[in-house]
C-alpha cells in the first residue's frame, strides 16, 4: 500500500513561511486528488486544502485563502502546501492524504494518512 511522509514543518515567527510536503512511496499518488489537514492541540482535525490529480484545482477553506498554496509534482509523487504569512493559529500537525470520495472537506474521504509534520508560529 502507498505510504505517505509529511515533512517541511518547524518553527516559524508570524507573518513568515514554510513549504510542506507529502512524498509517497511503495505505490503513486500521480493520479489521485491530495488533501492536507491539520489538528491543532485540544482540536478535531480539520481540512485545510486539497489539490486535483492534475494539479489544475485546488480548493482552500476561507481561512487560507490568499495564504496557503498547495501545488503538486507527479513526476515526483509529491505533493506541497505553500504556506505564507503564518499565524499562531495555524500552529497544528499538518498531515496529507489520499481523497476519495467526492466533498473535500469529509475527511471520511481521505485514506493513507501520512505521519504528519508540526507546524509551529510564535507570536
Amino acid at each position: 500500500q502507498v505510504q505517505l511522509v509529511a515533512s517541511g514543518g518547524g518553527l516559524m515567527q508570524a507573518g513568515g513561511s514554510l513549504r510542506l510536503s507529502c512524498a509517497a512511496s511503495g505505490g503513486t499518488i500521480s493520479r489521485y486528488a491530495m488533501g492536507w489537514v491539520r489538528q491543532a492541540p485540544g482540536k478535531e482535525r480539520e481540512f485545510v486544502a486539497g489539490i486535483s490529480w492534475r494539479g489544475d484545482s485546488t480548493y482552500y477553506v476561507d481561512s487560507m485563502k490568499g495564504r496557503f498554496t498547495c501545488s503538486r509534482e507527479n513526476a515526483k509523487d509529491t505533493v506541497y502546501l505553500q504556506m505564507n504569512s503564518l499565524k499562531p493559529e495555524d500552529t497544528a500537525v499538518y498531515d496529507c492524504a489520499v481523497k476519495y470520495g467526492s466533498r473535500w472537506s469529509a475527511l471520511r474521504n481521505y485514506d493513507h494518512w501520512g505521519q504528519g509534520t508540526q507546524v509551529t508560529v510564535s507570536s
